[in-house]
């Protein structure tokens, strides 16, 4: 059975005698048919569908420190130290968030890798991501790094426009580096760029199978990084290569025998598709996808780490000990600490995610939040259902916003109809007659109930300062 053997995880016999042969072309593929830049790209379909494969184990990395760092004022020292025990925090015990990605070049890059490194921590492992010189292989086995990204540029795009290369000249080049990594006893993360414009069968199997030749040959993993860097990756089933995801993850799985845990997908968020394109590459068999917090990172950034936390547990479902309340922590850091405003409409982490205007979705969070709430943003996010008080707001908007900020459970919870928020909601109705356009802050709607009843306010006040102190 020459080329047939027997796959027990499905319990099938598969034939797996494939071999892609490495084709060295005059002229770039540049695939116009799909992007020809003077229109949006195409989505094309062949109607190929490949079969799910979601792993044993899936993590996620983080890329904060790198490619998120160079879409913004670089982070001091502490401020990386910070955001990294926010991670390892996160992570919990089993490591979910696995790695986080430095750069090495500055002063202040070499502390903030010192001072992570010193705080000892197993999760995330601090990885770095270097140029191609010996200096740089040097400088990171000095610091006990075991493990480094390198660049690997491999659509024609980037070998021939970019580099001035042709194909074979290119694979020599990255084949040299990651044989000096090797060399070093480095674990090389080999960064597939722009590979959703890649020619797949003629360059990225042939390249992945001499890169899988030589961790046989040396006993050192080897770990392929599938960078979308323009956000081309589409998950529609029958997609065409090289747009697709799970066509990519399962090649390179199925016909270069890449293991899963050696498989990470890296993407873009240029056409609004990269947290359903991590996802899809965790389900067709790669164990992890590399994210920053926030999404922050070139263009359109990265794909959001809190995004996929929130994933990870939809397909899991478990946490497997992350704690979620962690990502309320990262977002008030990157606002109070970095002065970073978060858009208010972003999930998870926006001002307005779980907050809602509308009178009649008061009403509704009144009787039960289940029905306008996505979850129990409270006690899984620490953060409580918010109504922000407007024009449209009604009786139930006030009764609700009293209700939450001022933490009152159970008997203790103000009805819409109490005289106390009629009081509050005339006031209001008076302002916007009189031409205000704006929502109400909350240090705002504290002065109206002061200025209506003081001994309640007084009382409310208390109320919630000693919920805080128990």
């Amino acid at each position: 059975m020459d080329g047939v053997t027997f796959n027990k995880k499905w319990n099938l016999l598969e034939e797996n005698d494939y071999k892609f042969s490495f084709q060295d072309v005059e002229q770039p593929q540049l695939f116009r048919d799909m992007f020809n830049y003077k229109s949006v790209p195409k989505i094309a379909f062949n109607h190929r569908v490949v079969p799910m494969n979601m792993p044993d184990e899936i993590w996620i990395t983080d890329t904060t420190f790198r490619d998120g760092q160079q879409s913004r004022t670089p982070f001091t020292v502490k401020q990386v130290v910070d955001l990294y025990k926010l991670l390892h925090k996160l992570g919990g015990p089993k490591g979910i968030i696995r790695q986080s990605e430095f750069f090495v070049y500055t002063q202040k890059d070499k502390e903030a890798i010192r001072a992570c490194l010193e705080l000892g921590y197993e999760f995330p492992e601090v990885t770095t991501w270097i140029r191609a010189s010996r200096k740089d292989f040097e400088m990171i086995k000095e610091f006990g790094i075991k493990e480094t990204g390198i660049l690997v540029s491999c659509s024609d795009y980037h070998i021939f426009k970019k580099m001035n290369m042709n194909r074979h000249q290119a694979m020599n080049q990255y084949l040299d580096v990651v044989k000096m990594a090797l060399d070093f006893g480095i674990r090389p993360r080999c960064h597939f760029e722009d590979i959703t414009r890649a020619d797949f069968y003629g360059f990225v199997v042939p390249f992945a199978d001499e890169l899988m030749k030589l961790m046989k040959e040396s006993g050192i993993p080897i770990k392929i990084r599938m960078c979308d860097t323009l956000g081309y990756g589409v998950t529609y089933p029958g997609a065409s290569l090289p747009r697709s995801v799970q066509g990519i993850v399962y090649g390179l799985h199925f016909y270069s025998g890449v293991p899963s845990e050696l498989l990470e997908w890296h993407g873009h968020n240029d056409f609004y598709k990269v947290v359903t394109n991590a996802a899809t590459a965790w389900l067709y068999g790669a164990s992890s996808v590399n994210c920053s917090i926030l999404g922050i990172g070139a263009r359109t950034g990265n794909c959001p780490l809190e995004a996929m936390v929130i994933e990870y547990c939809g397909l899991r479902g478990t946490t497997d000990g992350m704690d979620l309340t962690v990502i309320t922590e990262m977002a008030e850091y990157f606002e109070s600490e970095l002065g970073f405003t978060i858009p208010p409409n972003t999930p998870f982490v926006g001002r307005n995610f779980n907050s809602t205007r509308a009178g009649i979705h008061a009403d509704g969070l009144l009787k039960d939040e289940e029905i306008y709430n996505i979850f129990d943003t409270e006690r899984i996010l620490n953060r409580p259902v918010h109504v922000a008080v407007g024009a449209h707001s009604g009786l139930a908007g006030i009764a609700h916003w009293l209700n939450a900020h001022f933490k009152l459970k159970g008997n203790d919870r103000i009805g819409k109809n109490d005289p106390l928020v009629v009081k509050i909601k005339e006031v209001v109705d008076r302002e916007f007659a009189e031409g205000r356009t704006t929502t109400y802050g909350d240090n705002e709607l504290e002065m109206i109930l002061q200025n209506i009843d003081e001994q309640a306010y007084i009382a409310l006040c208390h109320h919630r300062k000693s919920l805080s102190e128990s």
